[in-house]
Parts: structure tokens; C-alpha cells; sequence
């Protein structure tokens, strides 16, 4: 184990957003970041061999970062994982095998191998198991303190991507298959399906409530899938990360743990914030000029963090030097960085204000672009519009109410009785609800 660097990163012109940077970054893109689920320690493994750690701190609107420690592999990592204690991370690469790494021990160990480069992992706190999904065409279950696996489970094809929730697992393979289990009775198939997307896999993720998955491809798509045959009406997919005829591969779907939105990070160098039950994007990022592989929450959901790489398409020469990390509360930043975003909390909140309309394929409406309002204003300020207008015409309902009503229309008819109370009774619950959120001089 080692300490490495002391000297922030300079601000650079690739960060639209004003984000701060990540101290000390990589020396190659980042290729996985998660935080740990007890503190603001944040990993990242990237395609120089590396897993690095750094304490991310918050002093009211500023972000920063100290780095703490960071171990090698042979070949390049690929994908990390925390221990539900918040003590362990594992992480797994090119070289076929899986390390574990207690942050108070100085070096690593391995306790798991499989025949080609581990793509995810992944710990089950429920089973007290490690699961590792592979090149190999595997899924193998490890009980860390065994040099053999407790269970190999084999798939239809390379592994690409792995979300756990237990009960609920589900994997992406080569060839657009989607292998879900029932942890509960992880030797069998809960069920398989092929992907609703029409290329390649790269991401998924588990519903915060277990009921089905989204799933991001090369396409520039996202796939809203539940799992219980009655509900498959609700499925849906949607385009995203597109720039006029460019299409952007989705590299990273991440579900926010409190408000349970989610957010998408693509290879057109955006990330987006979206409420898949009023089917609605909240807020798109400022364009970075890199892709952006990967993204992360940490554990109470008010920092995002994400990296950026150079992009092979725009440069096949190889990619550039190094890897940043980039913090902020209202900014993201990139080239071949990680960024630190902390959000606030009306970016997430869910709201049936502005729904967004399905064409017959299933997908987001170019059109219907004009409605989302919602891109660029909260919540409450919606809310509070409302209201607003609501007090402004209150002279207006009251001679509506008390004066058209009562003396205009006849007062004995019981037909003019029912419909002035019945605006009354709606009225007086408006205005009660208006006064409890403004205060009682309304």
C-alpha cells in the first residue's frame, strides 16, 4: 500500500461545469468508481493498474479530496466493489482475478480467479458471499475465506455488467442477453430475456424496489423493464446522449439512494438526472468535450461523482495522458478525470407535473422537448408558482364564489347550494394548504 500524491490538479478548460478536481488522478482512464456505504471514501480503478482511495470532504458549497492509499494489479482493473461495512473494497481486472483489500492492511489478497479478465463484482452482505461475473461466461460465488468458489454458475455469454439487490441479480452478456436470479436460489434462472435494445449491452441497473431493471446500451437508449408479467405494459425505452445524427454509447446507469431517480453518463460526455415513473428527464449537465465511462453515488446521495476518458473514436492514436477527479456541488467536469457533483435535493424529488408522451415504438417524443420545463426549474419553484397564482386570483374566486353565485343565481336552488359549496369546500382546501406553506400572513 502506498500514499500517492500531495499537489491538487490545475483547473483546466475541459470543465464546463466549474467542478472542483480530484487530487493526484490517474494516470489512465477510469474504468469503475464507487463509494463506500459508511463514509465519503470514494475508489476508482483505472487502465494503469491501479485502485486508488480518497477521502472526499465537504465545508458548506466546497468539495475537496485527499488521497489515502492505492494498490496494483498486474494488468489493467476493471471494476471495484465496497464491503458492506465500509472496511473492504475487492476489485477486479484483466489479470483474471479478484483482490480484497482491508484499508487498515498494507497489502492485498487475492480471493478469487476465473479464466478470463473479471468484468464486475459485487458483495451480497445478505449472503456473505462475493460474486464475481467474468469474461469466462461465469458467475461465481465466493466465500473469501475459501480458495475455492461456493457455486459457478454458467451464462449464455461473456458477462458485461452485473447489478445486485438481493434478492434481485441481474446480468448483461455479449449477444444481448439479460440472465436475472432469485438469490434466494441463486443455481437457478429466475428468468432470461433478450435485451429491448437493439445493441450491445453496457450497463444495468436494479429498481430500488426489485421490481425490474434499466439497462443502457451503445445506442444511445435506455430500457425501463419490470419483471412481473403484468406489469410489462409499463416498459418503455428512450433515447438519450444524442447529438443531432451522432449517437453516444450510455457507459453508466446509477439509481440515486434516497429520491430513487436515476442518473446516465455517456460517451457524448453528459450526464443526465431523469424520474423513470413520470417518465421525465430533471436536469442535464453542461457538455463536457470527453466521454464519460463511469458515474457513482455516494451513500446519502449528495455527491455524484464521475470520470472522463479521451474518446478512441476521436483519437486512435491511443488515449490521452492520465485521468482526473473533479469535485463540486453544482459542476462536472472531465478529460480522463473523476468528478465530484454535489446535488441538491430538488434535483431528485419526483414530480407528475409534466409528463412526457410515448410514441407508438415505446419512445420519448422528439417533440415533446417543449415540455420539459422541468429540465431547468425545481420542484418547489413549480410548486410555488401555483401558488403564487392561486393568491393572486383570490379576489377573483371570491366574487366568483360569494357574490356570482349567492346573489346572481337563484339562492334557493338546491343545484346553485351543491355547486357553491362544492367550490368552497376545493377552494378553502387550497388556500389552507397555500397558508401552510407560506405562513399564515397569506
Amino acid at each position: 500500500m502506498s500514499t500517492f500524491g500531495s499537489s491538487p490538479a490545475s483547473n483546466t478548460p475541459h470543465n464546463p461545469n466549474k467542478s472542483s478536481e480530484v487530487v493526484s488522478p490517474p494516470g489512465d482512464s477510469v474504468s469503475s468508481l464507487c463509494f463506500s456505504p459508511k463514509a465519503n471514501y470514494l475508489i476508482a480503478t483505472s487502465w494503469d493498474n491501479q485502485v486508488r482511495c480518497w477521502e472526499i470532504t465537504k465545508n458548506g458549497m466546497t468539495i475537496g479530496s485527499v488521497p489515502k492509499a492505492s494498490i496494483s494489479h498486474d494488468q489493467p482493473v476493471l471494476c471495484s466493489a465496497w464491503k458492506d461495512d465500509g472496511t473492504t473494497v475487492f476489485s477486479g481486472g484483466c489479470d483474471k482475478q479478484v483482490k480484497m483489500w482491508p484499508l487498515s492492511a498494507s497489502q492485498p489478497v487475492t480471493v478469487a480467479m476465473h479464466d478470463a479478465p473479471v468484468k464486475e463484482v459485487a458483495w451480497i452482505p445478505e449472503m456473505n458471499l462475493l460474486a464475481t461475473g467474468s469474461w469466462d461466461k461465469t458467475i461465481k460465488y465466493w466465500d473469501t475465506r475459501q480458495s475455492n468458489p461456493v457455486h459457478t454458475q454458467q451464462l449464455p455469454d461473456r458477462c458485461y455488467s452485473m447489478s445486485v439487490l438481493h434478492p434481485l441479480m441481474v446480468v448483461g452478456t455479449a449477444d444481448r442477453n439479460i440472465v436475472v436470479f432469485n438469490l434466494q436460489n441463486p443455481q437457478t434462472e429466475f428468468k432470461r430475456i433478450q435485451s429491448p435494445l437493439k445493441y450491445q449491452t453496457r450497463c444495468v441497473a436494479a429498481f430500488p424496489d426489485k421490481q425490474g431493471f434499466l439497462i443502457g446500451s451503445i445506442e444511445g437508449r435506455v430500457g425501463v423493464h419490470h419483471l412481473d408479467d403484468a406489469q410489462q405494459s409499463k416498459n418503455f425505452t428512450f433515447k438519450c446522449h444524442r447529438d443531432g445524427n451522432d449517437i453516444f454509447s450510455v457507459n453508466s446507469i446509477n439509481f440515486h439512494p434516497v429520491h430513487h431517480t436515476f442518473a446516465t453518463a455517456g460517451s457524448d460526455g453528459t450526464f443526465n438526472f431523469w424520474d423513470k415513473d413520470s417518465k421525465q428527464r430533471l436536469k442535464a449537465m453542461t457538455r463536457c468535450n470527453q466521454a464519460i465511462p463511469c458515474g457513482a453515488f455516494n451513500s446519502d446521495g449528495s455527491v455524484y461523482a464521475y470520470s472522463t476518458a479521451s474518446d478512441a473514436n476521436s483519437h486512435p492514436e491511443g488515449p490521452l495522458n492520465g485521468g482526473r477527479i473533479l469535485t463540486s456541488y453544482q459542476g462536472i467536469a472531465q478529460v480522463q478525470n473523476i468528478t465530484i457533483h454535489q446535488l441538491l435535493r430538488a434535483t431528485f424529488c419526483c414530480t407528475q407535473l409534466w409528463r412526457l408522451r410515448l410514441n407508438p415504438n415505446h419512445e420519448l417524443s422528439v417533440s415533446d422537448e417543449d415540455l420539459l420545463i422541468s429540465c431547468h426549474r425545481t420542484v418547489a419553484e413549480r410548486v410555488s408558482a401555483w401558488f403564487i397564482i392561486i393568491l393572486l386570483i383570490k379576489p377573483i374566486l371570491n366574487y366568483v364564489v360569494q357574490d356570482l353565485l349567492g346573489r346572481k343565481l337563484c339562492r334557493g336552488c338546491p343545484m346553485t347550494i351543491i355547486i357553491k359549496e362544492q367550490i368552497l369546500e376545493s377552494y378553502h382546501c387550497v388556500y389552507e394548504a397555500a397558508k401552510r406553506m407560506f405562513g399564515n400572513d397569506t
